[in-house]
C-alpha cells in the first residue's frame, strides 16, 4: 500500500535507536525525509547513515537535547516547514513512590511531556499555513494503567493523551490531525537492555525472564510476549499518512491487548 509520504518532511524525536529509529526506518521506506533526532552528533550521523543504506530514503541528522526550548527552537528553525511530528522522546525508570524525589517528578514531565508540546506549538504555524499536518504523541499503556513501579513515568504518559486530544480538539475542521499511540511492553533498547541486565543479575535467560514477566507483571498481555519497535512503527507510519485522515483525538493502541478494554 502506498502511504503516500513521499517528499513529506517528518522529525521524529529520540530516533537514534528503538521505537524512534523503527519509526523513522518505515517513514523513510514510504518516501519521507526523515529529520533524526538524539543528544551526539555521532550516534545521530551513524543512525543517518545506517537508515539511509537500510532503506534507501532521505534522512537529515539534528544533534541536539530536544528536551530543551533552545534546541526545540533550533530544529524548527533550521527545518522550516515539519509536516510531520512524531514525539517519542522519552525516559523512564522503575522507582518506588517513596523514593521519587520532586526533582525526578519535574525531570519526567519536562522529558516526556513538555518537550511534545512545545515541539506540537513550534511545527503548528507551518501546519496550519499549509492547511495539512500530523502530530503524533508516543504514549503508553500505562498512561492507562498506571504502573506502580513507576507512577511518574505513568503520569507523564497520562498527560500527553491529555494534549494530544485537547490538540486535536483546538485544530478541528483543519487537515491537521493529533493522535496518540500508546505501545506496551515493548522489546526497544532501553527496555531491552534493562531485561537483559535483570535476566542476568537473577540468573536467567531473556526468553525466561519475558514468560514470567507476562504471567506476574503484565498478565492481561493478550500475546504474551515483548512487541518489537516495527509493529509499533507501522501503526505510526499509517496515522502519519494522508490516507489516515478521518483519525484524529485517538487513543490507538499497540499494546498487545495489553489494556483490558475494546475501547
Amino acid at each position: 500500500m502506498d502511504l503516500k509520504l513521499k517528499g513529506k518532511l517528518a522529525l521524529v524525536t529520540g530516533s537514534t535507536a528503538g521505537i524512534g529509529r523503527a519509526i523513522a526506518a518505515q517513514l523513510g521506506r514510504e518516501g519521507a525525509r526523515v529529520i533524526v533526532n538524539g543528544r551526539k552528533a555521532d550516534a545521530v550521523k551513524t543512525a543517518c547513515d545506517e537508515l539511509a543504506k537500510e532503506t534507501g530514503g532521505k534522512y537529515i541528522a539534528f544533534a541536539g537535547d530536544l528536551s530543551l526550548a533552545p534546541e526545540a527552537e533550533r530544529v524548527v528553525r533550521e527545518n522550516p516547514g515539519i509536516e510531520i511530528l512524531v514525539n517519542n522522546l522519552g525516559i523512564f525508570e522503575p522507582k518506588a513512590f517513596e523514593q521519587i524525589p520532586d526533582e525526578d517528578w519535574r525531570r519526567f514531565f519536562e522529558v516526556n511531556v513538555l518537550s511534545g508540546a512545545r515541539l506540537a506549538r513550534l511545527v503548528l504555524p507551518a501546519m496550519k499555513k499549509a492547511d495539512w499536518g500530523r502530530i503524533i504523541f508516543i504514549s503508553s499503556e500505562s498512561g492507562v494503567q498506571i504502573p506502580a513501579e513507576m507512577i511518574h513515568y505513568g503520569m507523564t504518559k497520562t498527560a500527553q493523551l491529555a494534549i494530544s486530544r485537547g490538540l486535536a480538539e483546538s485544530v478541528a475542521g483543519t487537515g491537521i490531525t493529533v493522535n496518540a499511540v500508546l505501545p506496551g511492553p515493548t522489546n526497544s533498547r532501553g527496555v531491552g537492555d534493562f531485561v537483559e541486565a535483570l535476566a542476568k543479575e537473577q540468573g536467567t535467560t531473556f526468553e525466561a525472564f519475558e514468560k514470567e514477566f507476562f504471567k506476574s507483571v503484565r498478565p492481561t498481555s493478550l500475546i504474551k510476549r515483548f512487541s518489537t519497535p516495527e509493529e509499533i512503527a507501522t501503526m505510526v507510519a499509517y496515522v502519519a499518512s494522508p490516507l489516515a485522515s478521518s483519525t484524529t483525538g485517538a487513543a490507538l493502541r499497540v499494546d498487545g491487548g495489553t489494556t483490558k478494554s475494546a475501547f
